[in-house]
């Protein structure tokens, strides 16, 4: 199948494409860059490929959670690119994307996003005999000293280990190991919307919705100093 798949959530900025199992991908840390790269580093992508725009199997983008400004450029160019090629599209959780950057002998995983405003996003994962990445329960939002952790050993990734200064990665004493500087990135994305594709999974434009957690964007000045301890 041949897949494009954006990944803006995080400060993260990433374009992949997904040809029959093979993927190509650009990636760079580039805060407040991701609406000047992204659709170059597509077209960049496609033209060195040598694929065109109308030979695309489907469009798919990390959903969220993550920052507001970077999960909506995702769901918007997803759905503005699949309406204009009559495309369907695939929603892939940021946080799956994130624990798929865990080592690869790692079974359980548990990944974590500093969402600012003194708090995590966090997921618990496990892998399929493909080595990609299933969610096990729900997505959490909540501080670093109190969003509950599971049982048992998994490995740790993600900036919210580092949050509040290594709060969570502190409480994280069943962890293998913790990478607290790992981002999701869209190669990771296109390969579990790939495995979604494969199961049918995929949805029209227009029924892509993102995954926020959270309802509120700013801190009161109050909040703000409670927030930073």
């Amino acid at each position: 199948m041949r897949l494009l798949a954006f990944e803006t959530a995080t400060e993260a900025c990433s374009v992949a494409l997904h040809l029959d199992g093979e993927v190509h991908a650009r990636h760079a840390v580039a805060p407040r860059r991701h609406a000047e790269l992204v659709l170059p580093w597509a077209e960049a992508l496609l033209d060195e490929a040598g694929v065109a725009r109308s030979t695309l199997d489907a469009v798919a983008c990390g959903r969220g959670p993550g920052a507001f400004t970077g999960v909506r450029l995702a769901i918007a160019l997803t759905q503005g690119i699949a309406l204009a090629l009559d495309l369907p599209v695939v929603g892939v959780s940021t946080l799956a994307a994130l624990a798929q950057q865990a080592p690869a002998e790692a079974e359980r995983i548990v990944a974590a996003i500093d969402a600012r405003m003194g708090e995590v996003y966090l997921g618990a994962f496990t892998r399929d005999a493909q080595g990609l990445v299933i969610a096990d329960g729900g997505e959490l939002l909540g501080p670093p000293d109190a969003v509950a952790l599971p049982p048992g050993a998994w490995a740790a990734v993600g900036t919210g280990f580092a949050a509040r200064e290594g709060t969570l990665a502190r409480r994280a004493t069943a962890a293998t190991s913790i990478d607290a500087s790992a981002l999701p990135h869209a190669t990771a994305v296109a390969r579990l919307a790939a495995r979604a594709w494969s199961a049918g999974e995929a949805i029209a434009p227009e029924r892509l919705e993102p995954a926020y957690l959270r309802d509120k964007v700013a801190l009161t000045l109050a909040e703000q100093r409670k927030a930073r301890g």
